[in-house]
């Protein structure tokens, strides 16, 4: 598909949600220049082969209507350019979780849209799979802890490593952000700023999913995730030994911004050969490929 039928789909999605809800309460419009943009590209007033750089975003608002409990649970959807193709950006929140809660919730969104909804249009999708699932997290946030059982059937713990990619990565707040959420979070990693901007973090998978819903609702002009890896704990690695550990998977110790010979007239454009070097030093050079497309060197 290309960027004008991307673009149509987008289009067609919000004026369906804006038909379906129509007050203000329910569907805010956070971006309106941005819908404004994408219109007149749609409509051929702004033709071009590249999409308008400002994306739309806006917030669905579902009230709780459960006996138990009141109070208002938000979706925070971002489209990027090549929606529907790839998932759109999602954030869940509810007062009436615990950050650990919602956390959790994210990530069943994030497999449940990526096991189902790859190249659609999926917000709808997504706010029906909310609404169905929220009251198992209502209920269990209602009852006491269980007593712990020898035996009891815990979920897998979850090692994930995220590859952002984003257009650039200049502003001094977001970088402070980044390193700061990281640090907080208990992931290592490396972010690299300049133009592109690349951050990976790895540790816990809700804690990277944590730091992404953080980072991913800041302004910018372009970021997606690239590439993640997701490992889960206890099971036999490619040597035939069993994970034990979250620590045991890492490839950075702690995190920390990276800077590879910065050049160019603002200094903003790093040396890959030195990015891919130091990648191939963590055991990470196949992701170079990944990013820009070509084998590093």
């Amino acid at each position: 598909m290309s960027y004008l039928e991307w673009a149509e789909s987008q289009l067609a999605e919000i004026e369906l949600l804006t038909s379906m809800f129509p007050n203000d309460d329910e569907l805010e419009l956070t971006e309106q220049l941005a819908l404004a943009d994408l219109r007149n590209y749609v409509e051929g007033s702004d033709s071009g082969d590249k999409p308008p750089p400002s994306r739309p975003q806006f917030l669905i608002k579902h009230k709780l209507e459960t006996s138990s409990m009141e109070g208002v649970i938000t979706l925070f959807c971002s489209y990027p350019s090549e929606y529907p193709s790839v998932l759109p950006d999602t954030t869940v929140r509810c007062s009436a979780l615990s950050r650990a809660e919602q956390t959790q919730l994210q990530a069943q969104l994030t497999k449940y849209l990526m096991e189902n909804c790859q190249g659609e249009v999926c917000v709808l999708a997504a706010l029906d799979w909310v609404k169905d699932n929220l009251p198992l997290f209502l209920n269990k946030s209602l009852l006491p802890a269980p007593t712990p059982k020898a035996e009891s059937a815990c979920p897998p713990e979850v090692f994930s490593r995220l590859w952002i990619y984003s257009h650039h990565i200049y502003n001094k707040s977001k970088r402070k952000n980044i390193l700061e959420w990281s640090k907080e979070l208990g992931l290592s990693g490396f972010s690299m700023p300049g133009k592109p901007g690349i951050v990976c973090v790895e540790g816990p998978q809700s804690a990277c999913e944590e730091f992404w819903s953080r980072v991913k609702v800041l302004t910018w002009k372009k970021i997606m995730i690239r590439h993640r890896e997701d490992i889960t704990i206890d099971r036999q690695g490619e040597d035939g030994k069993t994970v034990e550990s979250i620590d045991s998977l890492r490839k950075f110790t702690g995190f920390e911004e990276a800077m590879f010979d910065p050049h160019g007239n603002r200094g903003n454009h790093m040396d890959l050969g030195q990015l891919y070097q130091f990648l191939n030093e963590k055991g990470c050079c196949d992701v170079f490929q990944i990013y820009f497309g070509i084998e590093g060197r």
